[in-house]
């Protein structure tokens, strides 16, 4: 089975950027958020009824790009992925009311067969960045994002207490305001933690 590597973090972070630059070094086999090509996203947008369709489209969406990549010739490269998807952008929509209780328990119900029939990634790349540096970056984008700036905080969170029962070994936490679009100190990291794998 191949080895899978998700980039995580709130919207604006640079998740995207980072994959994009990692896929530049032909290493790796990749998967994206997909905004545009989801059938409920600008739906979502326009109207929270469809929050559940949407969630649910996207767990299966990552469960889906998961299998895929792992049985690809190259290391698997997912932007975001399966758990940023649940414990991210699910637990936040629940939070802001746009999930119902139960419709947040057929998520989780989901999310759960999901990942039990799926590995978990063999590394998490975790950015975090400040919440001024996360504004300016979504602020011209054109693509649609439901997950705002001021909800950050609340995501990181949700985020920070999945990463607690993930191995600590299996995170690399990075400081996406220190880097430029290039990545260039974590693309390195990246790829030690790759030769440390291999030769384990």
């Amino acid at each position: 089975m191949n080895k899978l590597i998700s980039v995580v973090g709130v919207s604006g972070v640079g998740k995207t950027t980072l994959v994009r630059a990692l896929a530049q070094t032909g290493e790796f086999e990749t998967a994206y958020e997909e905004h545009v090509e989801r059938p409920f996203q600008s739906l979502f947008k326009q109207d929270s009824r469809f929050a559940l369709p949407n969630q649910l489209d996207y767990l299966l969406l990552r469960a889906e790009q998961e299998r895929k990549l792992r049985a690809a010739r190259k290391i698997g490269l997912i932007d975001g992925g399966l758990d940023l998807d649940f414990h991210g952008f699910t637990r936040l929509f629940h939070r802001r009311g746009w999930l119902s209780d139960p419709e947040f328990d057929l998520c989780l119900r989901l999310y759960s067969l999901l990942r039990e029939l799926l590995s978990p990634p063999d590394l998490i790349v975790v950015l975090r960045a400040p919440e001024q540096t996360i504004t300016q970056r979504l602020a011209p984008r054109a693509r649609i994002n439901i997950a705002s700036a001021k909800d950050a905080e609340t995501m990181d969170r949700f985020v920070g207490e999945w990463l607690e029962a993930v191995p600590q070994n299996k995170i690399l936490r990075v400081d996406a305001a220190d880097e430029d679009e290039r990545y260039p100190i974590t693309i390195h990291r990246i790829f030690e933690w790759i030769a440390q794998s291999e030769s384990a």
